[in-house]
């Protein structure tokens, strides 16, 4: 039996934090062209972890040859770092560090605000789960273009987005991605 090297990733966009032997920290700021060369590897073969082992602590997998690289996340492993806007050419948002060699299409109209937590997500790639995070500097920027039913301001869900002067209106497609959370869960957190 060919023998297969197995790692464990800790994705962790706050702090850095090892919480084992086998395991590494990932981190995704500012990374070197070799690094950037290894992100873009191992989040295009990044997919829903169903291998039959640490399913339950590593969700998500990366094949890379005979390597199984697991990886587990505060929240999403997808995460929306940069908008590439380049003239002539469909802006779109950059994930992982990969820059544009890891990136989808923005569609403002699918912007979605957690009613919990806040947090800004836009669809991302099927693999990855198909939902992925807007990082907090970059929801911050496009979060003055929300707009909210009269009355509600800021307080409520946003119902449109406002991007290169037309008005979209959101899809709210992406809340069939997380677990709906009742009272006492969010009590729990």
């Amino acid at each position: 039996m060919e023998e297969v090297s197995e790692q464990g990733y800790v994705l962790i966009h706050t702090r850095t934090e090892s919480r084992g032997q086998n395991q590494r920290v990932f981190l995704l700021h500012r990374p070197s062209r070799t690094d950037q060369h290894f992100l873009v590897f191992f989040f295009k073969r990044l997919k829903v972890n169903q291998s039959g082992r640490y399913e339950q602590d590593f969700p998500f997998l990366s094949l890379c040859g005979r390597e199984r690289n697991y990886l587990r996340c505060e929240d999403r492993p997808v995460v929306f770092t940069h908008l590439l806007s380049e003239a002539g050419l469909e802006e779109r948002l950059s994930y992982c560090g990969g820059g544009a060699k890891l990136s989808a299409p923005f569609r403002p109209e699918s912007l979605f605000m957690h009613p919990v937590s806040g947090r800004v997500y836009h669809p991302g790639p099927e693999l990855g789960g198909g939902v992925g995070l807007v990082r907090s500097a970059l929801a911050i920027e496009l979060s003055t273009h929300f707009e909210y039913a009269t009355g509600q301001e800021s307080t409520g869900q946003p119902t449109h987005f406002i991007w290169a002067g037309l008005r979209h209106s959101l899809t709210n497609e992406l809340p069939k991605h997380f677990p709906v959370q009742t009272d006492e869960s969010v009590k729990l957190q």
